[in-house]
This record gives C-alpha cells, structure tokens and sequence, in this order.
C-alpha cells in the first residue's frame, strides 16, 4: 500500500487486532502486547489504533459502551453485543435490501450502506440464567 508507514508498533497492535476474534478494546490490545513482551506506552497503542483506523486497516467499532472495540474484518458485517456480558460477535447476515430502502425513502439519503448491532443475550448468558 502507497504511503502506509506500519512502525514495529504498528505492526504489532495490527496483528493483536487482526488476530482476535473479540474485537478488543484498546485496554485489551495493550493487555495483550504486554503478554507477547511488548513495553509500549498507553499513549503509543492509542495513536496505533488511530492511524490503523485512518489507513482503513482496521475498524473502531462503537457500539453503545464507554469504550470502542477494533475489528481487522473489513467486508461488510454486522454486530450482536450481550446485554449481560457486553460479549460481542459478528453477524454475517446482510443488511436486507429493502431495509436500506425504505430508510432512504424515509429520510431522502442515498444509503450506500448499513453497520446494524443487535442486542441480545449470548448462549452462555442464557445458559447460566436457566440453570
């Protein structure tokens, strides 16, 4: 890519993101630098994220809590967050067509596309509340 500078540090908050099926807050990509040897400053994971973000190599999710959640899966995806544990997976199911239409014949937007986070409870949320 033309004009992308991925430093050591940079390059190691990327693939903590790339390689977490979580999508991990900021706290927990510097929780997990720590773990893999890494000593960088709070201030240089956060300007990490930032720049990944600019650069389209990653995305900020915020989804309704105090903190954002990175995700390294680009493709076009929705999001479900537990109401009990604040869990959060991905929705591969597509946004319906006629959902986009009918909000761009409702507000005049030409909706080019949808980020949709459901809220729910996970499988291991309910299982505990039925046991």
């Amino acid at each position: 890519m033309k004009g992308l500078n991925l430093t050591t540090q940079r390059k190691a908050v990327y693939d903590i993101v790339r390689n977490s099926n979580d999508h991990p807050t900021a706290a927990e990509v510097m929780n997990r630098l720590v773990e893999q040897g890494y000593n960088f400053a709070y201030g240089t994971v956060y300007n990490s994220l930032r720049y990944l973000t600019d650069k389209e190599l990653i995305r900020e999710l915020k989804l309704g809590e105090s903190a954002s959640r990175y995700d390294a899966k680009l493709d076009e995806h929705q999001h479900i967050i537990c109401v009990s544990c604040g869990r959060v997976d991905e929705v591969m199911s597509s946004v319906p067509e006629d959902w986009k239409q009918a909000v761009a014949k409702e507000t005049g937007y030409d909706v080019h596309h949808a980020n949709v986070v459901f809220g729910g409870m996970c499988p291991q949320c309910l299982k505990k509340r039925t046991n």
